[in-house]
């Protein structure tokens, strides 16, 4: 699935293709992805001008002259192609601008998502209504993360999966947070230090940074919107990386918790 350093290369390949252009048609070549497409959606973009572009968690963002935005979630397969030199069957949603260029939003699976919604309300929209902090912003403090945590007995990387601590965190860059502050996936919250607190939102920094700069993660379907590969897979410290051995002398580990794979050094994460 694309996580959050998927979903910002996205939205850092369309803003200067849409960003400031007319919107002159949007196609719908199917009435649905996960859900069906907003019935006006087609209306209310047509002749609309691209405002802004920008991320919330998982979610991209298109802000349009007539006050509405339009969320897209990527799903488990979803991506935009940039000026496709022809139409595939799975591009879902096609938009063309002004000045003639195109883009299309394919997704074979279909878990995706397309909703319009009031621009100075997003707040309101309902998957934002409970999220936590970005993990990229000003509001991810190790003041804030040890309020959150306190008294937690569950552990941290069940915790910095929950959209309502954290937004956006993913199951593969929090594994390789973990690593990078040195933190076991299996400590307790609730009894994580504030100075190592400090550190691991240094680390999440570091990680996320690395894989947008890195164009994301080339795992199952993800490609960028110029259909380049994200490289950051090969950059992995211990995802998927079960029984390779580890910087320190270890050997990488795995075991599963919450229908998830977690992959650590039990060796140097403590």
């Amino acid at each position: 699935m694309p996580e959050l350093p998927e979903v910002e290369t996205t939205v850092r390949g369309l803003r200067p293709v849409l960003d400031g252009q007319r919107i002159a048609t949007v196609q719908l070549r199917r009435p649905d992805l996960r859900r069906p497409f907003p019935d006006d959606l087609g209306q209310r973009l047509t002749g609309a001008t691209v405002t802004g572009l920008g991320r919330r968690a998982k979610y991209g963002l298109i802000d349009t002259s007539r006050g509405d935005t339009m969320i897209f979630h990527l799903g488990m397969s979803g991506r935009w192609r940039v000026d496709p030199g022809e139409l595939l069957p799975h591009d879902h949603l096609v938009i063309d601008t002004g000045e003639g260029r195109r883009v299309a939003l394919n997704d074979p699976r279909r878990f995706g998502s397309v909703d319009l919604w009031a621009s100075d309300e997003l707040a309101h929209y309902p998957p934002f209504v409970a999220m936590g902090p970005e993990p990229l912003g000003p509001a991810l403090t190790a003041e804030y993360l040890a309020a959150a945590l306190a008294g937690r007995s569950a552990s941290i990387k069940q915790m910095l999966l929950d959209q309502r601590i954290v937004a956006g965190l993913g199951n593969i860059y929090v594994c390789e947070a973990l690593y990078e502050a040195r933190i076991s996936p299996k400590r307790a919250a609730g009894k994580i230090a504030p100075a190592r607190l400090a550190r691991l939102i240094e680390a999440i920094h570091l990680v996320l940074n690395a894989a947008i700069e890195a164009g994301g993660s080339s795992l199952r379907d993800y490609a960028r919107p110029d259909g380049e590969l994200g490289y950051f897979s090969k950059q992995f410290q211990v995802y998927g990386r079960e029984g390779e051995p580890c910087g320190c002398g270890g050997t990488v580990k795995r075991y599963v918790e919450g229908g998830r794979s977690t992959f650590w050094c039990p060796a140097c994460q403590r």
